[in-house]
């Protein structure tokens, strides 16, 4: 990676015109002073070498040596000499001492000449240098200010003149720092004043393509998964979406569910007389009233099972919601007018199963058809259920749910259960990045129920925002008292982030964390329902991500949405939903569908780990498609955290008490 320089361009012309500037005045003054100093020295010695000749001369003559003494001080007193001594072999002839001077001898120059006409004569000079005696003039002083302030009056007005030349560079340096910060959509378009102009102009260019191709990608990934799970005249699931589903729930401990199989009669018949574009229409207004109704139910999924067959498949929910959500839908369905020659009161039949875990696919679907052929026994607009020798016995009305997390959905009743998540190295080997907490309540009726159990019970009265408050508080709380320097990740809801005093008690909480705490956590969400309210999850994952927590998407795969959230929030890692992986190795369309997925997240810094992977086909066939990393039984099962502190502690309280006979005479 090329080394991009700290200072701007106009910062590091303005410092180099500025160092040169002040360099040549420098020069120039050293310069200046320097050759004042030599012009006065030439100056002195030239006044000097005209004495030494007119000495040298008079010294030929005997009559005008003896005249020296009365015309030789008066010229060396006018001439700034202080000491003159002329000497000969013999010894000193003649010596001139200016006692009025007052210059410090240590600052006097001196210079020796030889006579050249009187051989063996020397004169020794002691004069006082020049400009030694000089004051300082107003009107050289005055100049020289002023050349001065002109120097730097051109210099402040070019530095100004060429920073406001170089401002368009600069806002396209900055706006090239931006772009690699990450900050693409932000900068998409540069300011009018960039230059050179014809690089912001391409840059402008290249980042439209780039965002076209983007979405391109996207439309394009979004519309594999569309055709491999979504039936394209409805748009709701279609069968291998449905079987899928359904697959992955009943592996999971503790499911039950419904589903329920809806037919049309005599639709051959409704096609020929009335021809496809009737036909289809009448789908689709009856896929859009079904889905109407499931909407208030949470993760009840609508198939097109077959091209008159419609499928729901309702889990983790009892027999009265089942009979509820059935009622409902026969409501709706009665209320349509369907085609000729189809009977008004005798076109649509529905049956009723209940399903629990370990129970086979095809059993479930039998029992589907039998109670769907029993309604169509009773020749009206009906529904009928399939009479199990085992029921389903999860009925539990709002209250008793709603008392049942009053007392355990509190940090010191809530139990917490985590499973290792890893990342695949370039060699496929496994290095832990974090454990992903699941919560789980003890029931005093049926034990301990996984979320999976309750969490539809959760959301119909409304305590999602408890659950979240108590499970991150103990998680918080264990963090601090343990020593393991481990990360978390918690699961939150995302409908109580609609109330904003959530959103400040997340950050509040969080803030009151060392900067060490929030880097071991990340906080994971349902991509679904991210997507649905994206509006005001927007500002949450920023925050998290400001904070330095990661964020995680969970659940991808449950729901066909659009990748195109990738590129505009910062994600750190997305989990693939079970179903996806459950025998990825023998079905084509989820491999097809992984794989748009990691094509999608290959132009960021999202990583796709795939959860749920149980045996080795599966997880060589995740290693080829080009997963990031893994997680499921096949490595880790779930098993409870912080167990091991808590028995702990209650093991320190129990050694403090020391058996012993009790005296009853005390």
């Amino acid at each position: 990676m090329r080394f991009t320089p700290t200072l701007k361009l106009s910062t590091r012309l303005v410092a180099f015109v500025t160092i040169i500037v002040i360099s040549a005045t420098f020069i120039l003054f050293v310069g200046g002073t320097l050759t004042f100093k030599k012009i006065g020295q030439e100056y002195l010695n030239h006044y000097l070498d005209g004495i030494v000749v007119v000495v040298d001369r008079e010294m030929e003559d005997p009559e005008s040596a003896q005249s020296m003494q009365r015309w030789m001080p008066k010229m060396l007193q006018a001439s700034r000499i202080v000491e003159m001594q002329l000497s000969s072999p013999a010894g000193i002839v003649y010596q001139f001492n200016d006692t009025d001077s007052r210059v410090d001898p240590s600052r006097l120059y001196n210079k020796t000449y030889r006579l050249e006409r009187n051989s063996g004569y020397q004169v020794t000079f002691k004069a006082v240098p020049p400009y030694l005696g000089s004051t300082d003039s107003f009107g050289a002083l005055w100049t020289i200010t002023l050349a001065v302030s002109l120097i730097i009056f051109c210099l402040v007005r070019g530095v100004k003149w060429l920073k406001e030349q170089l401002l368009g560079s600069e806002l396209l340096e900055e706006r090239g720092r931006m772009i690699l910060a990450g900050r693409v959509e932000q900068f998409a378009k540069g300011d009018l004043r960039e230059w050179p102009y014809t690089a912001s102009e391409a840059l402008d260019c290249l980042i439209e393509e780039l965002q076209d191709a983007r979405q391109e990608r996207s439309r394009f990934d979004t519309f594999i998964r569309t055709q491999t799970f979504l039936d394209q005249l409805t748009g709701t699931a279609n069968r291998v979406l449905f079987d899928s589903k359904l697959e992955s729930v009943l592996h999971e401990s503790g499911s039950h569910g419904a589903v329920i199989l809806l037919r049309v009669d005599d639709w051959e018949d409704v096609k020929e007389l009335n021809g496809k574009s009737v036909s289809d229409d009448f789908i689709v207004e009856l896929a859009e009233a079904i889905s109407g109704v499931i909407q208030r139910y949470p993760d009840v999924l609508l198939s097109r099972y077959y091209s008159s067959d419609f499928a729901i498949f309702v889990p983790y929910q009892g027999t009265k919601e089942v009979t509820h959500l059935v009622n409902a839908c026969m409501k709706q369905l009665v209320k349509i007018s369907p085609p000729s020659p189809v009977d008004k009161d005798n076109w649509c039949h529905m049956g009723v199963t209940n399903f629990n875990q370990g129970d086979r696919q095809g059993k479930i679907m039998d029992e589907a058809e039998i109670a769907l052929k029993s309604a169509q026994l009773q020749q009206i607009n009906t529904w009928s259920r399939f009479n199990k020798a085992t029921v389903d016995q999860e009925d539990r009305g709002s209250v008793r749910w709603r008392t049942l997390f009053d007392q355990t959905l509190t940090p010191e009743n809530i139990r917490v259960f985590g499973q290792p998540c890893y990342l695949l190295s370039a060699t496929s080997e496994l290095k832990l990045i974090h454990h992903e907490l699941f919560a789980r309540i003890d029931d005093p009726e049926k034990g301990t129920l996984k979320a999976s159990r309750f969490n539809a019970a959760i959301e119909q009265v409304g305590y999602e925002l408890k659950m979240d408050r108590a499970i991150l508080r103990k998680t918080i709380t264990c963090m601090k008292e343990s020593q393991l320097n481990l990360c978390y990740s918690v699961n939150l809801h995302v409908s109580p982030f609609a109330d904003k005093e959530h959103f400040k008690w997340l950050r509040n909480e969080l803030l009151q964390l060392t900067s060490q705490t929030r880097l071991q956590l990340s906080f994971e969400f349902s991509e679904g329902r991210l997507i649905k309210h994206l509006d005001y999850m927007r500002p949450v994952i920023r925050m998290l991500s400001g904070l330095g927590c990661q964020v995680i998407v969970g659940q991808a795969g449950r729901t066909i949405v659009s990748t195109h959230y990738l590129k505009d929030l910062k994600v750190d890692y997305l989990k693939l939903h079970r179903s996806l992986i459950k025998r990825i190795d023998q079905r084509d369309e989820n491999q097809l569908f992984v794989r748009s997925i990691i094509g999608a997240c290959s132009g960021g810094k999202t990583q796709v780990i795939a959860v749920g992977v149980e045996t080795k086909a599966e997880h060589k066939t995740l290693i080829d498609l080009g997963v990031h990393g893994v997680q499921g039984r096949l490595f880790d099962t779930e098993l409870e955290v912080w167990a091991r502190i808590n028995n702990k502690a209650h093991t320190n309280v129990s050694n403090k008490i020391k058996p012993g006979r009790r005296n009853r005479w005390r």
